[in-house]
């Protein structure tokens, strides 16, 4: 890990391309097997679900995972270029362990291996674990710059896509849609065939729109100029109910209004967990405090960015009998850590982000309500968040500007020119970077990414158009970090 740069980020293992060797992969893999193995999750013979998205450096590096797997004398099972939570549903209800070769949303020379248990995700205990395996690379295998040598091929597609989409189709109804005109961003999204299947399984008229040829780092947490662009060019033409569409593995959702205004995660995920009837409630510390102010959910859990933190978490509130149990980002993805009942159906439990269901929750929410998307979110107390990223800032220069800013918050937000803002500070919060909290109630929080050298910047108003100012005090604020001595 410390040779290539490779390391473990919120997600699983990323690093640059050229770094991400056959070499480095199979041992990432092997070490993740071998802990697997001290669990009782893995022993020769067992299947090993596999799959990945559309980035072109994708099927080597799944090849090398492949490889690894038949060195174990494991079973690879190859579910093709399938979204994330597609690959997780075939392998969690067979219990076998799966892992997918994605970058996500960040640029296309990187790219990443997300690792699951067999029946979740791999939580961070797993991560620590699994760096302390003793890992030998086979003799002959590899060449001088760690490119596989040994022939390996994977092995006939196994179609997990029907299961997915009957998920779906089962618990919302195949009219839940009927007479809606969707229009699906699908850009170099690897699920961006399966949504179109999905939304004409539950009646609606599916709109292909952006299709690319090339991979394209579309962000639904911070999202491009371009995407806002595309969404209210495309929704001008007035025969949209809504655009959908998702990141580069499809874990995670962008939901657009039929005006073309793309819907934040977090307010996506509350009109989920609302809609489900949620008991329990597991969203980390950047998400908007609407959800406290909804006043639905009798359990809220807030912790640390990334979908780890949040399985372990919303487990907890369901293992404690706080059913239904949900969680969800601020990048929108939604995890359902028990079944749901809803209407006499029932929602089998994914413990792990789904893009799907809370962009499906929304639309069948506000249809009942015989309203729109944009009427729906109105239903919600009025607060804003938005976000955005300082990039090619060294992760270890953001953590010690945020550790330095940390032990005089208030000196500190002062001199980044927040105070004269915002007033004075009234609440630091350091579970996930820094949190700061102000007398009018706005927030700015600075947080190192857990993927890329980025900084990320929340913060959150009352009005949409407050937030947007703040982002760029906030931004414009730490920009001057880059570059200069910590």
């Amino acid at each position: 890990m410390k040779q290539s740069g490779v390391a473990f980020g919120t997600s699983g293992a990323r690093g640059l391309v050229t770094a991400m060797t056959d070499a480095v992969c199979f041992a990432y893999t092997v070490g993740y097997l071998k802990h697997l193995a001290t669990l009782g999750e893995f022993a020769p013979g067992t299947q090993v679900a596999v799959a990945g998205d559309l980035r072109p450096s994708t099927p080597r590096i799944l090849r090398a995972c492949a490889a690894a797997i038949e060195s174990m004398r494991g079973v690879p099972v190859f579910c093709g270029f399938v979204p994330t939570p597609a690959l997780c549903l075939h392998a969690f209800a067979r219990g076998i362990p799966s892992l997918m070769v994605t970058g996500s949303h960040i640029p296309a020379d990187r790219n990443g291996i997300k690792f699951n248990r067999a029946r979740g995700e791999f939580l961070k205990t797993d991560e620590a674990a699994m760096r302390e395996q003793d890992v030998e690379l086979p003799q002959g295998w590899f060449d001088t710059d760690g490119a596989l040598a040994k022939q390996v091929e994977l092995p006939a597609v196994t179609d997990v896509v029907p299961d997915y989409v009957a998920r779906y189709r089962d618990f919302f109804g195949p009219d839940a849609l009927s007479g809606l005109t969707l229009g699906v961003y699908q850009h170099s999204a690897v699920g961006r065939d399966v949504l179109m299947l999905v939304v004409e399984a539950l009646g609606a008229k599916a709109v292909p729109l952006g299709r690319s040829d090339t991979f394209m780092p579309v962000d639904t947490e911070a999202v491009r100029p371009e995407d806002a662009t595309l969404a209210r060019d495309w929704a001008a033409g007035g025969t949209l109910d809504a655009i959908l569409t998702t990141d580069g593995d499809s874990d995670r959702p962008l939901l657009a209004d039929r005006h073309g205004n793309w819907l934040r995660g977090d307010v996506l995920g509350i009109l989920a967990a609302r809609f489900l009837n949620a008991v329990a409630v597991t969203t980390p510390v950047s998400s908007n405090t609407a959800l406290e102010q909804a006043g639905f959910a009798r359990d809220i859990r807030r912790t640390r960015i990334g979908s780890p933190f949040v399985v372990a978490a919303m487990t907890e509130a369901a293992e404690a009998g706080l059913v239904p149990s949900v969680g969800y980002e601020a990048n929108g993805g939604f995890l359902l850590a028990s079944e749901v009942r809803h209407e006499g159906r029932t929602l089998a439990a994914l413990p792990t982000r789904d893009s799907v269901l809370p962009m499906l929750c929304a639309l069948v929410a506000a249809r009942r309500a015989g309203t729109d998307l944009g009427g729906l979110v109105a239903t919600l107390p009025p607060r804003f968040t938005l976000s955005d990223r300082l990039v090619e800032m060294p992760t270890a220069q953001s953590k010690a500007r945020i550790a330095a800013l940390a032990d005089n918050p208030a000196a500190g937000a002062a001199a980044l020119g927040l105070v004269d803002a915002c007033g004075d500070l009234s609440h630091v919060d350091t579970t996930d970077g820094l949190r700061m909290t102000f007398a009018n109630g706005e927030i700015v929080h600075l947080r190192p990414s857990g993927n890329a050298p980025e900084l990320r910047v929340y913060v959150e108003a009352d009005s949409p158009e407050r937030a947007a100012g703040l982002l760029k005090t906030g931004i414009d604020a730490v920009s001057t970090w880059r570059g200069t001595a910590s």
